[in-house]
């Protein structure tokens, strides 16, 4: 599969979490050409500010794989990383990080800060734009929606 293919299924689980009423962010987490976790953004429905779609499928990808270190594992998601996700992708050591739309107020890849970029730490490499129209899209769309009171 090629990125897009990848990012494609993280916009689908971004379709879930507009559905819930939730911010439209979607994540993949992959080891050679298997999909080993995906997830949503569901921090209303979770009551809980760690409920990233970045941190809720690098759990999930812990969980199944047996340890913390992700070191073969490739994250997508369709928004850039904010510091807290950005954080704990160098702390599962994630060596490569693909995102759709870039986050210019609390992106942590490239937009803002630059947590990837720090000295004395993991680095991960990072590409972003993959299907970002698509994926900035959905994100105004959501917004647009909770403005008009259309939002769940």
């Amino acid at each position: 599969m090629k990125h897009e293919d990848y990012m494609r299924i993280a916009l689908s689980e971004a379709e879930k979490a507009y559905q819930l009423g939730e911010i439209p962010i979607g994540a993949v987490i992959t080891k050679g050409n298997e999909i080993v976790s995906t997830a949503y953004n569901r921090r209303e429905t979770g009551k809980n500010a760690l409920f990233h779609a970045e941190t809720e499928a690098i759990y999930k990808a812990c969980e199944k794989l047996g340890g913390w270190r992700l070191w073969e594992c490739s994250l997508y998601v369709t928004l850039e990383p904010c510091p807290m996700c950005a954080g704990a992708i160098v702390n599962a050591r994630i060596p490569e990080v693909f995102f759709g739309a870039y986050d210019v107020k609390n992106g942590a890849c490239s937009s803002n800060l630059h947590i990837f970029n720090m000295t004395n730490n993991f680095r991960p490499n990072y590409i972003g734009g993959i299907l970002e129209e698509e994926c900035s899209g959905l994100i105004k769309k959501f917004f647009i929606d909770m403005r008009n009171g259309l939002a769940h």
